[in-house]
Parts: structure tokens; sequence; C-alpha cells
């Protein structure tokens, strides 16, 4: 089943905020098994100043970070709950990052996120990051979720 998850959808799933919420819209979702989301990525993101004044670029970790995001939704949505105000999903583990193109200003990041196993709380999952088709990012992440 896919379904388009607007952005005050996407904040009952997860308690990130300006200037930590890095997922504006989930496009497609498969519960069970994956979900693609998008971030437009503006000149306005308060990291570009600073990450490179003359040359922005979208820091690697952060795009680590919407996918997890992105994860997050997914898992919550295939749970079928809503997470009170207490929940949270933390990183256990990311592994086999490759970065392959940076992200820059008027891009449109694409998350996709697989769900690769799941154990009790412990969800694992497979992450491309693309632009315009192409990969910029991949990782692999577990993420734990405290209810």
């Amino acid at each position: 089943m896919s379904e388009i998850i607007d952005i005050n959808e996407i904040k009952q799933y997860i308690p990130h905020r300006y200037p930590f919420l890095l997922v504006d819209r989930i496009v497609e979702i498969e519960l069970g098994k994956r979900a693609l989301g998008l971030k437009n990525v503006t000149i306005n993101e308060p990291f570009f100043p600073g990450h490179f004044p003359h040359n922005p670029v979208m820091p690697g970790v952060l795009i680590i970070e919407a996918l997890a995001q992105a994860a997050a939704v997914l898992a919550f949505k295939t749970d079928g709950t809503i997470p009170d105000k207490d929940a949270m999903v933390y990183f256990a583990s990311v592994d086999n990052v490759r970065f392959k193109r940076p992200v820059v200003p008027g891009d449109q990041l694409m998350l996709e996120v697989e769900i690769v196993r799941t154990i009790r709380n412990i969800w694992k999952f497979k992450g491309v990051a693309r632009v315009a088709g192409e990969v910029a990012t991949e990782a692999e992440f577990m993420c734990a979720i405290k209810r």
C-alpha cells in the first residue's frame, strides 16, 4: 500500500522540529517493507553558512540522519502506533556508509529506506539517498526504539 504522508503527519511520528526535521514528505510507503521520503534542500538550511561559506554542501551525517528519520516513520507506521512524547528512536549502529556525490542547495534528496529485519525493539535498515536518480549516499543502520 502506498500513501503520501505530509509534514504534519510526519511530526506525529518523530519528535524532530526545525532546524533538525530533515524529511519534508513520505511519497511512498509499503508497510513492513520500504518507504521513499523527500527532502528539499535549500540555501536557507542553517548549516550552509558554515559548511561551506563559498561552496555549500549538505553534511553527510545529516543525510544519514534524514534516512534515519524516514526509517523511523516507516517503523512506527508499520507497527501501527503513534509514539507518545517519551518515545525515541536512537542509532544503534551505522555501517557500510558510502558518499558518492555532494548534496547542494537546489537538490531534491530522495530518501529510500528498506527494513532488513526487526528483533524486538531493534530495527535494521538499508538506506539510499539519491539526487536526480544518482546515488548520493548509502548506508546500513540499526535503530533502537524506546517506547
